[in-house]
Parts: structure tokens; sequence; C-alpha cells
């Protein structure tokens, strides 16, 4: 399931450590919200990557975090009991736990009002998570799976699949949970993008290319799917090699622009972007800039995507994101009705799976 970096990904014992040195011993990896982050803004991706600027939690951020907590949790109760009561019994102790790990979660609520307000929320999309498929169908491959490739030209991508599910007969199926509202139909290959990379991570780990991907919106109660295929996932490697080579130029000239957009509204750095009127930190010297290693669980519930749609009421409008095309510097561009699915209980039938998106 994980490749794991080969030798030359590794620094010898006594290598060298100048500048070309540094830069050749230089990890070279990528995650989805990381290529994200570029492709909406490449200051962005600068302030989170090279500067390793703070983010202070926003309640819809945690929130999402907790609903995906939540939904792992469920899938460790007996299949009978994943109930919408049970998921909603689930919600006080994953936040306790999640605001005794994070003590500062507590501040994010003036009153308990305000908290129990909260609260209700996330259980309003754990109750439409039930209404989009049955759990007690299911029993998940994996939840919450740390995944790893090295394409041919070096680059490792890695990230967390929210949940893999594997039919009887081997066929796999990638689910990303979203606690915002599906986008606008021309936004969905954006809102894909993610969903590709990890295929492409499956596939150049295990050799298969994943049957179905699934994007589930417990924000608007939509579900979108793709069914890739080997032509569609090297279009998406060629993409994120020229994203990559996109990124090592803007690192090499110091070159981060700002990318505008309503995405804006949601940035924690805001202050200190130029196209607001702020001034970024001074970049380090090149050498010393750090680069993406393995990455945490990230949070579920971070500002969306270009093309997603938050939560109803939060942020940007509806699929509201940046104008379609790539930032200039990348290169290249990017290339219903519910059904049995891969790892559904074996009397469901075999899946069903939908013709590839046109």
């Amino acid at each position: 399931m994980v490749t794991q970096p080969g030798p030359a990904d590794q620094p010898a014992p006594g290598a060298g450590t100048g500048p070309a040195e540094q830069d050749a011993l230089r990890p070279r990896s990528l995650s989805p919200s990381r290529a994200g982050d570029f492709l909406s803004c490449p200051l962005l991706y600068r302030f989170r990557v090279v500067d390793r600027l703070p983010e202070p939690p926003s309640p819809a951020a945690v929130r999402g975090t907790l609903v995906h907590a939540v939904l792992e949790r469920l899938f460790d109760r007996p299949a009978a009991d994943r109930t919408p009561a049970c998921a909603r019994s689930l919600l006080g102790p994953e936040w306790q736990r999640l605001a005794e790990a994070e003590p500062q979660l507590s501040a994010l609520f003036e009153a308990d009002e305000q908290r129990d307000v909260w609260l209700s929320e996330a259980a309003a999309m754990l109750d439409r998570y039930f209404t989009l498929e049955d759990p007690r169908r299911l029993e998940p491959a994996h939840r919450e799976l740390h995944c790893e490739a090295v394409l041919e030209s070096g680059l490792l991508l890695r990230g967390y699949i929210d949940r893999l599910d594997v039919a009887p007969s081997g066929e796999i199926r990638i689910v990303d949970y979203k606690t915002g509202t599906a986008p606008r139909e021309e936004f969905e290959a954006r809102a894909l993008f993610q969903m590709r990379f990890y295929a492409l991570v499956l596939w150049r780990s295990q050799g298969s290319v994943p049957r179905l991907l699934q994007l589930m919106y417990l924000g608007s109660g939509e579900i979108i799917r793709y069914t890739p295929d080997e032509a569609d996932l090297l279009a998406t490697e060629r993409k994120i090699n020229a994203l990559w080579r996109a990124i090592e130029r803007a690192r090499d000239a110091g070159d981060w622009r700002p990318r505008p957009s309503r995405l804006c509204d949601w940035c924690a750095h805001k202050a200190i972007c130029p196209a607001f009127g702020g001034t970024p930190p001074p970049l380090p010297d090149p050498a010393a800039i750090p680069v993406p290693t393995a990455e945490a669980a990230p949070l579920a519930g971070e500002p969306p995507a270009a093309g997603e749609a938050p939560a109803a009421g939060e942020g940007p409008a509806a699929g509201e994101g940046p104008a379609a095309g790539e930032p200039p510097a990348a290169g290249e561009s990017p290339s219903s009705g519910e059904e049995p699915a891969a790892g559904e209980a074996p009397a469901a039938g075999p899946a069903a799976v939908p013709p590839p998106a046109t």
C-alpha cells in the first residue's frame, strides 16, 4: 500500500552541505493539499511551506476535523450499530478528545451557546451523511490511510485518504468526505484533482487503477463520482510534474506571486499579502528553504480548494473560486443515483460502476 522513498531520496552520511549539494539532496515531495495551495495561490504555498507561518484554527476547520473523526470512529462499531443516533452520540466524546489534545480549541467559542450551535451544525452534517449511503452495508479496508508513491521523475507523492473501500473482486473505491457544499459543474474538475492525485499514488504504488473516485459533500448532501483510467492518470502525472517544476522555478527565483480570488476571504495571511497592501516576511536563503516532509493528517475542514464551496453560510459563495486555468508558471493544463459500492457486504451484490465522466 505504501511505497517508501528509495535510497536516492535519503541524504548520504557525510554528504557535502554547500548550496549545490543541499539542492541535490533536497527531498522532492508533494501532497494534494500543498499542490492545491500552489494552484490556487503560489504565495499561499510560500506562506505555508517556505515560511511555515502559523494559522489559527477556525470553527469551520475544526468542525470538519470533528466530523471526519466521528465518521472514522463510526466504522469501529459493529455494522448494525452504525446509525444516525450512534454518530450523534460520538460527537461529544470526539469534541472532548480534540479539545484535550489542543486546548486552544476551547477559545473558539465565547459562550457555551455558541459551541452548542456549532455542535448542532456538525450533527446535521452527520445526519446528511446517512442520506448518501448506509454504513451498515460497508466494511472499509482502510480509514485515514497514509499513502506514498515515487514517480519516475523522482517526485514523492504523499497524502491521506479518508476511506478506501475494496470489493471482494479487488476493485478499489477512494472516498473523501467534504464538509462544504458541492461545486458548480464548471469547477468539478478542480474538485476532483485531489482524488486523481490519490488515484495516481495508488496506481503507482499498487499497479492497479482505482475503479471509482467519490467525493461526498456533507454540507449539501451531494456526491460527485468519477471513474478514472490509465490515460487520465498519466495526464494527472504530467500535470503534477509540471506543477512541481513551477514550484521549483518559483523557489529558485524567489517569485511567489499572489493570485487574488474570493478564497482570500478565508486566508489567514491576508494582512501580509501584497495584493491587499501587506508586506510578506523576507525570504530565507534559497538553500535553506524547507520543503514538505511527511505531513500529519491534514486538517479536514481547512478552507476549500479552488472551485470547492464551503458549508452553507460560510465564506465565498457556493462554487466560487479562481478562474479556470493554472498559474502561468505551471506550464500545463489539467487535463447519479446511488449504487452498491466497493466494500459493501457481499449480499449487496457486485458493485455497479457508473460510466466515466465526460
